[in-house]
């Protein structure tokens, strides 16, 4: 049972875990919207709304750990410079997740999350 453990599994060892959130927080970044499983959705978004924090300060420590989750030189300035300032006013919710359909082979719901 799982009885309040704090993140998903998504049935992968957690190195693999990792490097799927990282990769999935590079597109997002990039693309500003992207499609992908409801529950991956859900456990990216803890995962780029804490990203997104860390980078609203603006200051050398925040490329820092950003870089330090994302190993993207090009993802992390983006973040750092362009999109974490248009969220310094704001308290949280950086991200908004819309279902969308069913997938055929697999039958699982898919969903956007997307930047707001």
């Amino acid at each position: 049972m799982r009885h309040r453990h704090g993140y998903r599994k998504l049935g992968r060892t957690s190195a693999h875990r990792k490097a799927l959130l990282a990769n999935l927080s590079i597109s997002l970044i990039e693309h500003g919207k992207i499609e992908t499983t409801a529950v991956k959705a859900k456990e990216l978004r803890s995962y780029v709304e804490k990203l997104i924090t860390v980078a609203g300060k603006g200051d050398s420590n925040a490329h820092r750990a950003v870089f330090a989750s994302l190993q993207s030189k090009t993802a992390t300035k983006k973040l750092v410079e362009e999109i974490a300032p248009q969220y310094v006013e704001r308290q949280g919710g950086y991200t908004r997740i819309t279902r969308t359909r069913i997938r055929r082979g697999d039958a699982t719901t898919m969903a956007f999350i997307e930047l707001v």
